[in-house]
């Protein structure tokens, strides 16, 4: 491509991007105009996505809950989930195939990511050996099982992946320590990696694994952990594929084994966003949202943060300010990087993940899968 050609396709992006954050704020402002919440719809209205851009429900034929889900493309998505389920679409979600693992009926799914239609690696979750990890490489028609937890103590929440060859998981503190996986072929082989580096865990701190995005990672040596239950709640940076970490302390409440850090979202090795709460309905979330400018070696609380807890969050396509935000009730958008929010849809999600050519998607309880329609 010439450079007159990369250079109007960059502004056409940039373009592109602008406009969906345009009108994804659209229909709640006009929902402040009307009275009315942006998930709510008088007789006779028009759907939102008649208006713009908004989630549109695909069947998935299941009513199990995806916590795992990962965006390829605005046509190919991969869902994982409870009852061992492994979903996968290549039509934009107009069909789904079950690709599940045989044998896996048991175990819970709760992270997955995809590196294209036909390789994967999905994550299963729980004490001693529910803990697994499997990898496909032809579209889920089968499964290899690469890790088997065989320590008690441990239990593995997240996996992230640098490239197509690296990547890590992590486990809550064993023996004082958060452990660390490491893979460098894809997810074939995993090794535990030294605690040396590691701080030391805080008392009653743990993981969330709520929606996959507890361990996330930016650019190819860059990893982030987000943490709860402690006194505090903290985002752990590692800079150099998960030998060293450093913690810091974020805004968003703890001090209880249901608040803290539940979603990580980098853009780039600097600008981060945290959202989390109280995941309890009957509890409040005042303070859910934080943003770091600096790597995550410092956070602020959002100025205007989510009204209450949320689980998923993740940055718009080609934005440097654009972010979604989702949980239980209903989905939240930034347009200035996570200092502020506003509600622009009230169905229910637990994770939320974005594709370059923006394909958007989001998936939770009862089966929900949907993507983002412009």
């Amino acid at each position: 491509m010439t450079s007159m050609g990369k250079t109007r396709r960059m502004v056409s992006v940039g373009l592109c991007a602008a406009a969906v954050a345009a009108a994804l704020a659209a229909p709640a402002q006009a929902a402040q105009q009307t009275g009315r919440g942006a998930g709510e719809k008088a007789a006779g209205e028009k759907t939102a996505g008649e208006k713009g851009p908004a989630w549109s429900l695909k069947n998935t034929g299941t009513a199990v809950r995806f916590r795992g889900l990962a965006a390829v493309s605005h046509r190919a998505a991969w869902v994982a989930g409870s009852k061992g389920t492994v979903l996968r679409t290549a039509d934009g979600g107009r069909s789904w195939l079950n690709v599940s693992p045989p044998g896996a009926g048991e175990l819970e799914f709760r992270d997955i990511e995809a590196f294209d239609g036909k390789r994967a690696v999905v994550l299963a979750i729980g004490e001693g050996e529910a803990s697994r990890v499997f990898r496909t490489e032809d579209g889920g028609a089968s499964w290899t099982e690469s890790f088997r937890n065989t320590d008690p103590k441990a239990f593995y929440d997240c996996i992230t992946f640098f490239d197509s060859h690296h990547g890590l998981a992590m486990s809550d503190p064993v023996d004082g320590k958060y452990r660390i996986l490491s893979t460098g072929d894809g997810g074939k082989s995993w090794k535990v990696l030294p605690s040396a580096g590691m701080p030391e865990a805080l008392p009653g701190e743990a993981a969330f694994a709520a929606s996959g995005q507890c361990l996330v990672s930016s650019g190819p040596k860059d990893a982030w952990l987000a943490t709860g239950g402690g006194a505090t709640a903290r985002v752990l940076h590692s800079a150099d594929r998960g030998l060293n970490w450093t913690a810091a302390d974020s805004t968003i409440p703890a001090g209880d084994p249901a608040r803290g850090v539940f979603a990580l979202a980098f853009r780039d090795r600097a600008h981060g966003i945290a959202v989390g709460g109280d995941y309890r309905p009957d509890q409040a979330s005042p303070s859910a949202g934080a943003v770091s400018g600096d790597g995550g070696r410092s956070w602020q609380q959002s100025k205007t943060p989510p009204p209450a807890y949320r689980s998923g969050v993740a940055w718009l396509p080609h934005s440097r300010s654009a972010a979604l935000a989702v949980g239980p009730t209903g989905t939240d958008l930034t347009l200035d990087g996570g200092r502020s929010w506003r509600t622009v849809d009230t169905g229910s999600y637990d994770t939320v993940d974005c594709t370059a050519d923006f394909g958007c998607w989001a998936s939770g309880e009862k089966g929900r899968v949907a993507r983002l329609e412009f």
